[in-house]
């Protein structure tokens, strides 16, 4: 456990100086970073045997500046291929996400708003792609923590401007 949360702060783009910890929950962690301003809540994805390009992660995103509340974006094991589906499994639906290279994210406001419901009561999300050469692959995340993660991410963002 300890060393997938040190995996998952290395993962994160700003300095390690300019983010605050607000809570390890479960598998999700919380950030606050002030200089962006923004804050969040990140988990890795559940290990795997198959071949990874990447270290898959997912995140909910506060953004005070641009008005930003709960943005969902996962960065996946592999490059997907141009124009193929991506879709997100979690609490017995099937939504559809957009992306490009190895990103994705809920296609609107609605979509973020949908995941993340869905989040607070399902054990578990997974998302489905193709890869560059075709192949069909996913990355499953555990949502034990995920809502206090994201509860403290949005509390911890909700003075900063």
């Amino acid at each position: 456990m300890l060393r997938r949360l040190l995996v998952l702060t290395a993962l994160i783009a700003t300095p390690v100086a300019a983010r605050d910890a607000l809570g390890i929950f479960g598998q999700w962690a919380a950030f606050r970073d002030a200089q962006a301003p923004r804050c969040y809540a990140i988990a890795m994805a559940s290990p795997s045997t198959i071949r990874r390009e990447f270290q898959p992660f997912a995140t909910v995103a506060w953004w005070p500046r641009q008005q930003v509340r709960g943005q969902v974006h996962f960065r996946l094991s592999r490059q997907i291929k141009a124009g193929a589906p991506l879709s997100l499994s979690i609490g017995g639906q099937r939504i559809a996400l957009v992306g490009g290279g190895a990103e994705a994210w809920a296609a609107d406001k609605r979509g973020d708003a949908a995941i993340m419901a869905a989040m607070r009561s399902a054990r578990e999300m997974t998302v489905y792609a193709r890869d560059a050469a075709g192949r069909g692959f996913s990355n499953t995340y555990t949502l034990e923590g995920a809502a206090t993660a994201m509860d403290s991410a949005a509390l911890g963002c909700a003075q900063l401007r």
